[in-house]
């Protein structure tokens, strides 16, 4: 039974399910949008979904909420605006939320941007990926090259102080030159936060069982060092394995992830991690995850699962060795209900191997845990002992 002395934080994640077209690497819940979209029917059951929602939730200030997808930004700003004002009629959102919508940069949608902004919404993520012609017909982008820099300054020119721009690197035949270009052009464009991400082949994607030339993994690392040096030198620090930011400007949806706050998860696959102090557990669910099925079911439960005390460990770990600060062992506590007694063994064998850095109660990840991260989060699988 876990034991917590008071709930984590709370975010709200809602998914679009909705793309133009799907990309070759996406392994996300997203669909061709092959008829009209069903936009007003969509919000009206991502609303139900709320309300069937609400009694676990009772109470609870929402900090952080995130639009993602496939592609939010398909919907209509008047629609999204609407979503806003019932949420903000059933919820108790922070007076300083940060809500995050995920955008194409194609022109039909940057053509919106000022009115999301006016619609409530505060931050932008922008999926340009690569501002090389030549890849962006590889990755299956419907944008161009002008397109991705017009986008940027549209969100510019609506009022976002805050947006993030996606960028991939290590993609099919790059060299180390043209992921520093990739770089250097996003940076020019003077986004607040960039995630910079190398492309990894995920099962059921089209790239999976086609897969494309890719560099080896010392180019790919290289591409990553070289990269990182750079957005340092830009004044964009690095906060987690993909992610930088500027002063104040780090995701602070994301970061809940990471510190392994929790979420309430509405739209067709979403997710959501939920504590429950009452009954010293935590529960995971997802939602239906066809369109179709979310829209025509009155129950958009699809799944539940309760993880026990060892798994609830590794998922505390899986995400907050990721931030480069690493976190308080009283926040593994808080967060995960959990006592810090059960982390000591597998802790004090990754600092005896120069993968974790221990200084009283703070644990991170070493620069070579970092490098390794994958092994070392394998530590804290419940067999791993």
């Amino acid at each position: 039974m876990l034991h917590f002395t008071s709930l984590p934080p709370l975010s709200l994640y809602i998914h679009f399910p909705w793309c133009t077209r799907k990309c070759p690497y996406c392994d996300f819940n997203s669909h061709a949008l092959n008829d009209e979209l069903p936009e007003r029917a969509y919000i009206d059951a991502l609303l139900r979904d709320l309300e069937q929602d609400l009694p676990l939730i009772w109470g609870r200030k929402v900090n952080t909420i995130f639009m993602g997808g496939g592609t939010p930004s398909l919907f209509s700003p008047e629609s999204l605006e609407y979503l806003l004002s019932q949420l903000r009629a059933r919820l108790a959102l922070a007076a300083d939320i940060e809500i995050t919508l995920e955008a194409n940069p194609d022109s039909s949608e940057a053509a919106k941007f000022a009115e999301f902004r006016a619609a409530g919404i505060n931050r932008l993520s922008i999926g340009i990926q690569s501002f090389d012609a030549d890849q962006l017909q590889k990755l299956g982008r419907i944008h161009d090259r002008q397109q991705a820099f017009a986008a940027a300054e549209a969100a510019h020119a609506a009022g976002f102080d805050n947006f993030n721009l996606d960028l991939m690197f290590a993609l099919p035949d790059q060299t180390l030159d043209q992921a520093l270009a990739d770089l250097h052009n996003a940076i020019a464009l003077e986004p607040t936060h960039l995630s910079h991400y190398q492309l990894t082949i995920e099962p059921n994607t089209w790239f999976y069982h086609h897969p494309p030339p890719l560099p080896d993994d010392d180019l790919a690392w290289e591409m990553q060092s070289r990269c990182q040096a750079v957005l340092g030198e830009h004044g964009y620090a690095q906060y987690e394995v993909s992610a930088y930011a500027r002063p104040d400007r780090q995701c602070r949806h994301n970061r809940n992830y990471w510190e392994f706050g929790d979420y309430l998860g509405i739209g067709a696959g979403a997710h959501d991690k939920l504590s429950d102090a009452a009954a010293g557990r935590i529960v995971r669910r997802s939602k239906q995850r066809n369109p179709r099925d979310y829209l025509q079911d009155g129950n958009f439960v699809q799944s539940e699962q309760v993880p026990d005390e060892t798994d609830v460990l590794f998922e505390f770990m899986l995400n907050a060795l990721r931030l480069n600060d690493g976190f308080e062992l009283a926040l593994f506590e808080h967060h995960t209900g959990l006592s810090r007694d059960v982390l000591q063994a597998p802790l004090q064998q990754a600092v005896a191997d120069g993968l974790i850095e221990q200084a009283g109660d703070h644990i991170k990840s070493s620069m070579r845990g970092q490098q390794y991260l994958n092994d070392l989060i394998a530590r804290f699988l419940p067999d791993a002992g």
